[in-house]
């Protein structure tokens, strides 16, 4: 049996004999476009509501996109990231707020704030209105709040996608001067917090075995502590579409471009050596670069301004749609917890080429090509001989629809999230 079997079966996937439950999911900023965690928020409420379950979401902003079955309780900070100027943000109402002025100092020296105003917002706002909740689950905003919270005696789960350590030390390791590493660490100083709080919180489960190993190391946890329930991709959402001209000289990639985590960096400098040899080929990354930041600069140094094109805010017709069109997924992360832009290809029934960063592996498994992360010339390599075998693109694609739809189902991760809430109550 492998790891991602034992997984699956370990403890049981039914809740069958589990009565609904009033559940509330808590999101510190959970627009889908923001991130995994969006994402995760936007599909697990709606499997939960699907299993019968009564379930809220309360989150900051950007708030998220949810099912109309699924409530939401808004709590809003500042939102700095939407101010055109973080300085002028500030209002008289923020004075008499510890959070709000906490948030907009914070960004001020560099810093980020969001979680734990979030927390401090949380608390007042369930003090305040005392909500008939069964059970409390946190999406990694791990905030002092939610101590608070355990202590006042709520049944509370917290979902650890992976260690933002990971993404601290790649983006330390890639800066280019120490102006630079001094303000990604001012930005990470957040990390104090999360890593006092996980080890306190009695209930934790991440998304996959390589995160499980990973926030044990980086947050000192047990791994017993530690549970896994794998995420899904939704079928509804995600699947081939027929008819559709799929173009052989297309690639595509999701990546929120300018984060060196991602490795958007290596998949350039791959398609620049694809390109020598395959002057035909595009790029399309569901993303957006900052504008005059590292990706666009690199794209202009490589002569590739007009062979790759960005995509941003799409719907999920939309992406199905480039999908559809394109030959190959390539997946180049240094890491990730679990990878939804791998499952999510290979759900569309697209090829995938990906790093082995991370959590990769487990969900590729061998319904793909994994190459070493960070090495562009294996990148190349990959995409290359999948460009010149489309007999065996077309068996990677049906071995990858074929896995997702076996292993990856949010109503799968539902039932066993349920089972976790009801001996999160026991306890």
């Amino acid at each position: 049996m492998t790891a991602l079997q034992a997984a699956r079966t370990t403890g049981g996937p039914t809740d069958d004999h589990i009565a609904p439950l009033r559940i509330c999911l808590l999101g510190y900023r959970s627009n889908p476009f923001s991130g995994g965690q969006g994402v995760y928020l936007k599909y697990l409420s709606k499997s939960l509501v699907e299993l019968g379950h009564q379930v809220d979401v309360i989150s900051g902003e950007p708030y998220p996109e949810l099912d109309p079955r699924v409530g939401l309780i808004k709590l809003p900070g500042l939102n700095l990231f939407e101010h055109s100027s973080h300085v002028s943000a500030l209002r008289p109402r923020h004075f008499g707020s510890v959070a709000d002025l906490t948030e907009y100092f914070s960004m001020l020296t560099g810093g980020f704030a969001e979680p734990y105003s979030f927390g401090r917002r949380l608390v007042a706002y369930l003090k305040r209105h005392r909500p008939r909740y069964d059970v409390l689950h946190d999406n990694q905003c791990l905030a002092y709040g939610l101590l608070r919270l355990q202590r006042l005696g709520y049944a509370l789960l917290t979902t650890i996608h992976h260690p933002i350590t990971w993404d601290r030390d790649i983006a330390l390791a890639n800066a280019p001067d120490w102006q630079s590493r001094l303000l990604i660490r001012r930005w990470h100083s957040f990390l104090g917090m999360q890593t006092r709080v996980a080890r306190k919180l009695k209930h934790v489960v991440t998304v996959s075995e390589r995160s499980r190993a990973d926030i044990s190391t980086a947050f000192g946890i047990d791994q017993a502590r530690l549970s896994v329930v794998y995420n899904g991709i939704d079928g509804a959402d995600f699947y081939p579409i027929q008819g559709v001209d799929r173009n052989p000289s297309q690639l595509i990639s999701t990546a929120s471009a300018d984060q060196p985590l991602k490795g958007t960096r290596h998949l350039i400098r791959a398609f620049a050596e694809l390109r020598r040899t395959r002057p035909q080929l595009t790029l399309v990354i569901i993303g957006r670069p900052k504008k005059g930041g590292p990706t666009e600069r690199l794209i202009g140094s490589l002569g590739l301004t007009h062979a790759v094109q960005f995509r941003h805010q799409l719907s999920t017709r939309e992406i199905r749609e480039l999908y559809a069109q394109s030959a190959i997924a390539i997946v180049p992360s240094e890491y990730e917890g679990f990878g939804l832009p791998a499952g999510e290809a290979m759900a569309c029934g697209v090829p995938v080429v990906s790093s082995d960063g991370g959590a990769l592996p487990e969900v590729v498994g061998d319904a793909g090509v994994v190459v070493p992360a960070k090495d562009p010339h294996a990148l190349a390599d990959a995409v290359a001989m999948l460009l010149d075998n489309p007999d065996l693109r077309n068996d990677f694609a049906r071995r990858g629809r074929q896995r997702i739809g076996e292993y990856f189902s949010w109503e799968q991760a539902a039932r066993q999230m349920t089972q976790l809430y009801a001996e999160v109550m026991a306890a």
